[in-house]
């Protein structure tokens, strides 16, 4: 009797211990952790099997980053990855009573990211950790030497769905992803060909990113203009043509809402303004501004690119379409969206998968951009610079097409002595 009831005592001990490590029944159970080092950041993605609330905050000397998830565990046999990229180590504990910590030591400052994913394509709860190389102070340039070389404008580019996301598919088993990222780099070549144009992608190669960090990367570029590029789907086979999209009023709005509220995006800078340290209503009036001038700059841009895209052929619509697409939110860059044709057209399937048809779609973005930034050419920019030396070519020639000599008014109190001396230089 005596052995079994020591045996049971060192059982109930053992059960509490395990509580203790791995967190009551009730507590989100984090399964694994998984890193992937990219260029210019390190990427950790943690498998949940819930949802829960977590904070990230970053310590000094030496360099850290601390994860902190509320009424959570590590799963029995978690494994701790070693380090990769910025990351020299990781190390896992408790955090409280019920929480769980995981502390990222770091080689270099870097500014972290974070955002959680609901369950989709067969994977569950995910929590992404970003973490970004910050950038050494860049050498500064005189004002002069500023002014004497005009900028490029960038436009970003963002190839849609990717990674988990394939998108839709065709007949012959084309997906989405694959097609707008080849269109994507297509347009980026022809692009980076032109004088004053530079192009960024928002991925070049097959990953998932979450919509709003799509736009984003653009506002962290200081884009001119944010580009993304899909292939349409319907369920009757026999739809067709390409169409462009911005964003609707009503997208808009919900956005303003949603920066207005968020301490983060009030801090961050739009259309060149600091929102923080703004009373509530004119924070909501410089982000109204805003708002209202990048979608006027949208649609021109829009009905540039399907007026260029028509040529190719008919378009899906005459006219430029609206709807409340995510990745079009950007409160302070021009933004549109582009259907380059339904992938679930037979015949429009096989034009995607052509490289030379991708070509043209790609040239054909090309021309309404141009022609944009050609009508529109923001300050200091190659185009503004352009524009200034046409309009002075322009004085020039109507100076030097002026006549050598003017009439004489009838009432010149000097007219007779004018006559007499010729015509005037």
């Amino acid at each position: 009797m005596r052995g079994t009831a020591l045996r049971n005592h060192w059982r109930l001990a053992s059960s509490m211990l395990m509580l203790l490590l791995c967190g009551g029944a009730g507590a989100t159970e984090i399964r694994a952790l998984r890193l992937s080092p990219e260029a210019d950041h390190t990427r950790a993605t943690i498998e949940l099997s819930g949802k829960l609330d977590y904070k990230l905050f970053e310590i000094r000397n030496p360099e850290r980053i601390v994860l902190d998830l509320d009424d959570a565990a590590f799963a029995p046999g978690f494994a701790t990855p070693a380090g990769a990229g910025v990351l020299k180590a990781l190390r896992i504990g408790k955090h409280g009573k019920d929480g769980a910590r995981v502390v990222f030591d770091l080689d270099a400052s870097v500014q972290p990211k974070s955002f959680l994913l609901a369950p989709g394509d067969g994977a569950g709860y995910r929590l992404i950790v970003d973490l970004y190389k910050k950038k050494g102070r860049a050498a500064l340039k005189s004002a002069a030497a500023l002014a004497a070389k005009p900028r490029d404008v960038i436009v970003a580019i963002d190839a849609g769905h990717g990674g988990v996301d394939p998108g839709a598919h065709g007949s012959a088993g084309t997906r989405e992803k694959d097609i707008t990222l080849a269109v994507a780099r297509e347009l980026k070549r022809q692009i980076d060909a032109q004088s004053g144009m530079r192009a960024m992608l928002t991925r070049d190669g097959d990953y998932f990113i979450p919509l709003a960090q799509r736009y984003q990367k653009a506002r962290n570029a200081k884009a001119d203009l944010f580009v993304s590029v899909h292939a349409d789907a319907y369920a009757s086979g026999d739809a067709r043509g390409s169409s462009v999209w911005m964003l609707s009023s009503r997208g808009a709005s919900n956005e303003a809402a949603r920066w207005l509220e968020d301490r983060e995006n009030r801090a961050d800078l739009v259309g060149g303004v600091k929102l923080e340290d703004k009373d509530h209503t004119l924070a909501a009036v410089l982000l109204d501004l805003s708002q209202g001038a990048t979608l006027e700059a949208s649609s021109a841009v829009a009905d540039r690119v399907l007026h260029a895209l028509a040529k190719l052929g008919p378009t899906h619509r005459g006219y430029v379409e609206k709807a409340n697409f995510v990745v079009l939110r950007s409160p302070d860059v021009p933004s549109i969206l582009v259907e380059t044709a339904f992938i679930t057209n037979p015949l429009e399937e096989k034009r995607l998968n052509n490289s030379v048809q991708r070509e043209k779609l790609a040239g054909a973005i090309l021309d309404g951009v141009r022609d944009y930034f050609r009508a529109t050419p923001p300050p200091g920019s190659w185009f503004a610079a352009a524009a200034a030396r046409d309009r002075s070519e322009q004085i020039a020639r109507r100076g030097s097409a002026a006549p050598a000599s003017t009439a004489i008014a009838e009432d010149d109190p000097d007219r007779e002595e004018l006559l007499a001396r010729g015509p005037r230089s």
